[in-house]
């Protein structure tokens, strides 16, 4: 069922309603055999960028759709809702932009945007180690410079992991240790093709398997030092500004996934008869249906608010943080219990129900584990007191 959405011009409607026929016809008819297959769709993102899809929150000069973010998000619900691996990729790659468009120079943003928001390259975000999730502080992936002025590089040494679109992606916001402590962190923006930059084979993963999650090994790697985003020393809080986005974006997906659960359960619910009438009709099953409309409300309702604050130019941190638990927990028990409703055949790859608990369940733990959402909300009310 289509969504019925309070958006703030015209222009949003006409924006979504392009979004639901775009994928419609691109995801909806492919996304089952890829992501059974685990293989990745050759050429959509260009088509994704063609239409203007991955630089909506981004300025026009650069190419952008330059959108309210409460729009933004509302697109990647829509896309969560065809194809959650798709979704969640067009959030990280949205995610690599923010580096740029938010610290990068001139030249480096005339260099990179452009080509990122038509979707002519694809980006990725490399902040986590294998010792280093949660913990971003620890990272300990190195880059050492190595001379001045125009010719100065960075060596890299290290092993960075979790990569979404690993070994695809031309470009990679890279998040490495350059001092000590928490202000010795930098952002390093590495293309792919760079010398001594080796990625792994695709994680075997639960869900989201029609794009590779990869790590990548640093041996000695020379990377422009020009290709430096912002100053030494900023990039834990640059890393930070952008998961407050991304988490965001994952919010919106999750509620995507988590709506797509709800329609079909309805749909099924409404066809299924047991004991004389369709078994939406059965006050304990209807009741489960209720509860799941109303955590798909309370997800939507969460992100948009922090969306609104975001636009607004109000602090929202906290209220991302919020988001991001509340509709991931949400699409959690929403496809969980839509499995339930469809029974044993919920149980079978026949009908889509188990993918979309299978995607679900990620959404709680990137962009920062539901578990660190929770110390992020109490550190804030801790702040606010």
């Amino acid at each position: 069922m289509a969504v019925d959405r309070l958006l703030p011009t015209d222009e949003a409607y006409e924006l979504l309603e392009m979004t639901r026929d775009v994928a419609d016809k691109l995801l909806e008819p492919i996304a089952a055999e890829h992501e059974r297959n685990h293989t990745y769709p050759d050429g959509l993102f260009a088509q994704l960028g063609e239409v203007g899809l991955l630089g909506l929150p981004y300025p026009e000069e650069f190419g952008g759709g330059d959108q309210p973010y409460e729009v933004y998000l509302q697109v990647l619900e829509e896309l969560g809702a065809r194809w959650a691996a798709v979704a969640v990729a067009t959030s990280v790659h949205g995610l690599s932009c923010f580096p740029l468009a938010t610290a990068g120079s001139d030249d480096q943003k005339a260099e990179w945007l452009p080509g990122l928001l038509a979707g002519e390259q694809i980006g990725a975000y490399s902040l986590s180690e294998p010792q280093a999730g949660s913990d971003a502080a620890a990272l300990r992936c190195r880059a050492v410079r190595e001379g001045d002025g125009p010719g100065a590089e960075y060596v890299v040494t290290g092993t960075k992991s979790w990569i979404t679109h690993g070994g695809i992606a031309d470009v990679y916001n890279t998040f490495l240790r350059t001092g000590e402590g928490s202000r010795g962190i930098s952002c390093l923006l590495v293309p792919r093709d760079t010398e001594n930059l080796h990625f792994g084979r695709p994680e075997d993963k639960m869900g989201l398997n029609g794009v590779p999650t990869t790590t990548a090994s640093y041996e000695g790697a020379r990377v422009d030092a020009g290709r430096l985003i912002g100053a030494e020393g900023d990039g834990l809080r640059i890393a930070f500004s952008a998961l407050d986005s991304g988490r965001l974006g994952i919010a919106a997906v999750a509620t995507g996934i988590a709506q797509r659960a709800l329609d079909d359960a309805v749909a099924y619910a409404n066809e299924r008869e047991a004991f004389g009438k369709t078994i939406i009709g059965h006050q304990g099953l209807g009741f489960l249906l209720a509860d799941m409309a109303a955590a798909v409300g309370s997800a939507r309702a969460t992100y948009l608010d922090a969306a609104r604050r975001k636009d607004a130019g109000r602090p929202y941190s906290r209220e991302a943080s919020i988001a991001k638990l509340t509709a991931t927990d949400a699409a959690m028990k929403v496809t969980t219990d839509a499995v339930q409703v469809l029974g044993g055949v919920g149980y079978t790859r026949e009908f889509p129900a188990e993918r979309y608990m299978r995607e679900a369940k990620i959404t709680q733990i990137f962009e920062g584990t539901n578990q660190i959402q929770r110390l992020v909300i109490a550190r804030g009310m801790t702040e606010r007191a």
